[in-house]
């Protein structure tokens, strides 16, 4: 089976190629992949490398609590990163971070993996969350490099799980610790032979509360667009959830919403304010506001400090099955809705239970559930304390003896 995967990573690289004639993002990240390997001929030789694998921003996320707890205890860490997407590799520096390194992940080829492994030298491999590369896993295992998973968050109808999927399953059994959000997770390795497991939970909860604490700035145009009137915001909206804030305003006419879509591109902007009944404003043009109803964030980077701003939250992605950041409004207080297709996104569910996330369907069920939450300072509380329960798995994980006796070794 092993020799099937090498044919076929040779055609996937292949298939890329072709697409990138037609798709920019293709191109791009088949153009940042050029001469990945001198790139590394910086790699310190007298620090302790810890390489984290993210397959784009997402992950990333999910990396820096641990990334910044290991590089505090390991005085002499090097953090190298590496991306799958362009938008990983183009966007990282637009978070806080400690990363020393970045640089696009090399397909997955086996001599990319052996070339890569003998200039990295990395003293530990860490995969976020869901992205496993079976050459790279091998051949850290071949060098004697220890392999873990972190936030690791799988489904049963994962190839890994199934008949045909054995290489795979074997795959991450070469893992040698796993630090998994869910029972769930921990089942199904159990159910392929894997025992080196800790139910750990999403680090996520973590980032997101430190960015919430560290944040000590204000936004001006926030801070004044928000002084009156209860806001709802729709953060990394699609045209879904744009749709319902539309039939929203027209229904609650003293509520104002803030829109920060997902794609801040110019020509969906104006697609938005033309859908829009009422006066908007983008944040870019904001001095020539004049008590507009809607404030469209048309930047990059605001979205996680303006929840701070808002009452409510309507996420994106619900609609798609792509689910958006559910916590980085949770870490504010803020109720959260969204819509119907959130199963893969186990906080989610764990909202739901909570009674402190909301499906929706369309604006008369927003309206409608709005209306009927508990008083607004009682339910900030209830959200900041779940919240709150929730953190700590990047304590488990740094702490953990594995990943301490780990470093102390190699």
């Amino acid at each position: 089976m092993r020799f099937l995967y090498q044919i076929g990573i040779h055609f996937f690289i292949l298939s890329l190629r072709i697409a990138s004639l037609f798709n920019k993002k293709i191109r791009t990240g088949l153009e940042g992949r050029e001469n990945w390997s001198s790139a590394l001929n910086d790699i310190p030789k007298n620090k302790k490398i810890i390489w984290f694998h993210c397959a784009s921003l997402g992950e990333l996320d999910q990396g820096l609590p641990v990334m910044r707890a290991l590089k505090n205890k390991t005085p002499n860490a090097f953090i190298l990163v590496t991306f799958f997407s362009p938008s990983g590799m183009e966007h990282y520096h637009k978070r806080a971070h400690p990363v020393d390194k970045t640089l696009y992940f090399p397909f997955d080829t086996k001599s990319n993996a052996q070339l890569f492994v003998n200039k990295v030298n990395p003293s530990l491999a860490v995969f976020v969350k869901y992205e496993f590369w079976p050459n790279f896993i091998l051949e850290c295992k071949h060098s004697n490099i220890k392999v873990v998973s972190i936030s690791t968050l799988l489904r049963k109808t994962q190839i890994y799980f199934k008949g045909y999927g054995r290489f795979f399953a074997r795959i991450l059994q070469n893992i040698d610790y796993f630090f998994v959000q869910n029972q769930e997770t921990k089942t199904l390795l159990e159910s392929i032979g894997i025992s080196e497991i800790e139910i750990s939970g999403d680090t996520r909860y973590d980032k997101v509360l430190q960015h919430k604490n560290s944040s000590t700035s204000t936004d001006s145009i926030l801070s004044q667009f928000t002084a009156e009137n209860p806001i709802l915001i729709a953060g990394s909206s699609w045209e879904e959830e744009e749709k319902i804030v539309k039939k929203y305003l027209e229904s609650n006419t003293n509520t104002k919403v803030i829109i920060a879509p997902h794609n801040v591109s110019s020509p969906n902007i104006e697609r938005i304010q033309s859908i829009l009944d009422c006066p908007s404003i983008r944040y870019t043009k904001y001095e020539e506001y004049k008590g507009n109803r809607v404030l469209i964030l048309d930047t990059i980077g605001h979205l996680t400090s303006a929840y701070q701003y808002a009452d409510y939250a309507l996420i994106g992605g619900g609609f798609s099955g792509s689910l958006h950041n559910i916590l980085e409004a949770g870490a504010y207080g803020l109720p959260v809705f969204f819509g119907p297709r959130h199963q893969k996104f186990p906080e989610a569910q764990s909202f739901i239970d909570a009674g402190i996330g909301f499906v929706i369907e369309n604006a008369e069920q927003l309206s409608e559930k709005l209306k009927a939450l508990d008083n607004k300072v009682d339910l900030k509380q209830k959200i900041e304390s779940f919240m709150q329960s929730q953190a700590g798995a990047t304590n488990k994980i740094v702490n953990h003896s594995f990943i301490a006796n780990t470093l102390k070794q190699k």
